[in-house]
């Protein structure tokens, strides 16, 4: 039974797919995390490290299957607590650089949260390379954030040099997903030369707009890559503190699309 329900999934997102294309719309990159085992190399590698991700972050970054793992048709990204580790946790941050970078696109993840306060589960996307200079003045598109102290309340930000939250000019737009943790949504943004529109469940939320050619405004004219991950504490995840009964966490991830244009 267990095989018949997966040939059947791989059957139907395969139709869908196929439908997408025939209508005009261009799946370029797809992971629908089909094969049980460590992510595909040929898609994902993996960022390794506990120096703190620039926001004083806790959590040591391994590439082992307990923190990052496909099973039964899901990706799961895991942290951990781990009193062997100096700073006590240990998560993964899966990236696909060096593998794939888009300039522009349709971006959709279908994910389920996890839940507690210390979590930062993330979706976004940084450079493939710094074309202005490190962060902030290259940019960063967070298509979902979450931290566990604000439950519910979903992000999607872009950061420039002229906007980052590092001088409280950050520009986004925070919704309500009462059912983070329980339930999968599409969090997705649709980024052309002159805007990046934001989208849970195909429902629009929010738009930046182009307002300048000057890359400190607008430096989305180039390559970036994806990102999935769980931070643990940090200067934002951090904020009220990290809940020490809470662990094993997980965001599930059951697919990662990208199309030329939009699917619907």
């Amino acid at each position: 039974m267990k095989n018949l329900l997966l040939i059947v999934s791989f059957s139907l997102h395969t139709s869908l797919l196929f439908a997408q294309q025939k209508n005009g719309i261009i799946p370029i990159w797809v992971d629908e995390f089909e094969e049980n085992g460590a992510p595909d190399s040929t898609k994902w590698s993996y960022d390794i490290g506990d120096h703190g991700w620039g926001n004083n972050e806790l959590q040591d970054y391994t590439h082992a299957l307990k923190n990052a793992r496909v099973e039964n048709g899901l990706l799961i990204i895991e942290a951990h607590s781990d009193p062997d580790k100096p700073k006590g946790y240990t998560s993964a941050r899966l990236v696909t650089k060096g593998n794939a970078a888009w300039k522009y696109g349709y971006f959709e993840i279908k994910a389920k949260l996890p839940k507690g306060v210390g979590t930062w589960p993330a979706i976004w996307m940084l450079p493939e390379q710094n074309t202005y200079g490190s962060w902030p003045r290259s940019g960063e598109i967070d298509i979902m954030e979450h931290v566990g102290y604000d439950p519910g309340n979903v992000h999607g930000t872009v950061h420039t040099e002229a906007f980052n939250h590092s001088i409280g000019t950050q520009v986004g737009k925070i919704t309500s997903v009462p059912d983070f943790n329980t339930e999968f949504h599409i969090f997705a943004i649709d980024w052309t030369a002159d805007k990046i529109d934001f989208y849970i469940d195909h429902e629009k939320y929010f738009t930046f707009e182009k307002s300048s050619a000057d890359y400190k405004q607008w430096p989305f004219d180039q390559p970036f890559h994806l990102i999935l991950n769980i931070a643990v504490g940090g200067n934002w995840g951090g904020r009220k503190g990290v809940d020490p009964t809470i662990w094993p966490q997980i965001m599930q991830v059951d697919f990662v699309r990208v199309f030329e244009k939009i699917p619907f």
